[in-house]
């Protein structure tokens, strides 16, 4: 049985993800920082990568983005799985902010 290749794709969603961060970070360094879950070191490297490096850099057979919460409760919430639809996506926030800041504590 043949596995699907899954390169070509993955190439595509790491090289859209990298210019959309570096977009983000020129425009608001740190709300960017926040929304991809990364430091100041990692940001500085992203904001200086020439359109050569992020082409290289998106041409690995690893998917550069990854899920930031390994969290079933959150993911609901995110899908607007909840007692009020309406309020999910801000229940979702509010765990999500306090999960960042744990983490860079």
């Amino acid at each position: 049985m043949k596995r699907p290749d899954y390169q070509a794709e993955i190439h595509e969603l790491n090289l859209a993800y990298l210019m959309l961060a570096q977009q983000m970070l020129r425009s608001d360094r740190e709300t960017a920082m926040f929304r991809l879950g990364i430091g100041a070191a990692f940001a500085d490297m992203l904001q200086g990568l020439s359109a050569a490096k992020l082409v290289r850099m998106a041409n690995n057979q690893m998917l550069i983005p990854q899920f930031r919460f390994n969290d079933e409760q959150l993911g609901r919430l995110m899908a607007g799985e909840g007692r009020d639809p309406a309020t999910s996506s801000l229940h979702a926030a509010i765990i999500a902010a306090g999960k960042a800041a744990e983490e860079a504590a």
